[in-house]
């Protein structure tokens, strides 16, 4: 009976994390993308911070709204010294969500067929 109560926990836990596979917030990596659309078309910064002085502008995909109070959830991400662009949330599930969904699968599958 354990068995079961373990596997129907696994099954429920694998079930939610595919249902939120898309949303996956925090700093992104755009590599060969061109930039992506912003919501600010400047970046924003809470609290300037000398390491940050000359860095780049990290982009992040924050759950909708965040950017808005981003002085309240900058420490969540680790970001409030740095200069941030936020990704649009449509731009995020249909490129770039999807374009990593299907990175991630072919290496999968180059993985197992060599």
């Amino acid at each position: 009976m354990k068995r079961i109560s373990w596997f129907v926990l696994g099954v429920a836990a694998a079930g939610a994390a595919l249902a939120d596979g898309l949303n996956v917030y925090g700093q992104i990596d755009i590599g060969g993308y061109p930039n992506p659309p912003v919501i600010y078309t400047r970046p924003v910064v809470i609290e300037r911070a000398p390491e940050y002085a000359s860095a780049p502008p990290v982009y992040l995909h924050v759950r909708p709204g965040e950017e808005r109070h981003w002085r309240e959830r900058c420490h969540e991400y680790h970001a409030c010294g740095r200069p941030v662009y936020f990704v649009r949330d449509d731009w995020y599930n249909r490129e770039y969500a999807h374009h990593r969904h299907e990175h991630e699968h072919e290496h999968e599958h180059d993985r197992y067929h060599d």
